[in-house]
């Protein structure tokens, strides 16, 4: 397994090892041992399925102040995944990352607590598996809107099929008090 810092602090980008063969291929998508020593030592306590049809945009979410770390994979089709670091006072504030993870790339992108995450579907459907580092709190969650323009992210459709949830999102400029601070 390589795990490849990217300029996001505390992302990291994860190859596994794929071994193929005539039958198809094996991998091993996470061992807690081989993540730690690659700079990922964390306790994930809840994994999460979702389904999407192309030009699906889900995000940009994240928890308040139980906030969660991401492990994303898609296990089906194409995804444009989007960390955004929202920690007030970070070296990185307000800046992004977005990644291709496919079914055929075995990518996968770890996401530290304090990011907002969204993710687009490039292909004609996706699946995607991630694991979290706290459980879901629905009222501790906030949606900031997908095009916000401080953000400026190149997202790969112009007009996303969206939920209630996320075309209600705010900008980050109606919410930034809520935000966590960023702490070394």
């Amino acid at each position: 397994m390589k795990f490849i810092p990217t300029e996001m602090p505390g992302v990291i980008l994860v190859e596994p090892q794929v071994f193929r063969d005539a039958r198809g291929f094996f991998l091993e998508t996470y061992q807690q041992r081989k993540f730690a020593e690659g700079g990922i030592d964390v306790r994930f306590v809840q994994d999460n399925h979702s389904r999407s049809s192309r030009g699906t945009l889900r995000g940009l979410h994240l928890q308040r102040t139980r906030m969660q770390g991401k492990l994303i994979r898609a296990v089906q089709g194409e995804i444009y995944d989007v960390a955004v670091d929202v920690r007030r006072n970070s070296p990185s504030y307000k800046k992004w990352l977005g990644v291709t993870l496919s079914a055929e790339n075995f990518l996968q992108l770890y996401i530290p607590p304090g990011f907002a995450h969204g993710f687009c579907v490039t292909s004609e459907t996706a699946e995607i598996e991630y694991k979290c580092t706290d459980y879901y709190a629905p009222d501790d969650e906030l949606t900031v809107l997908w095009n916000d323009p401080s953000f400026g992210i190149d997202w790969p459709v112009s007009d996303p099929l969206l939920s209630a949830k996320d075309r209600a999102g705010r900008t980050l400029d109606d919410i930034e008090q809520l935000l966590p601070r960023f702490e070394e």
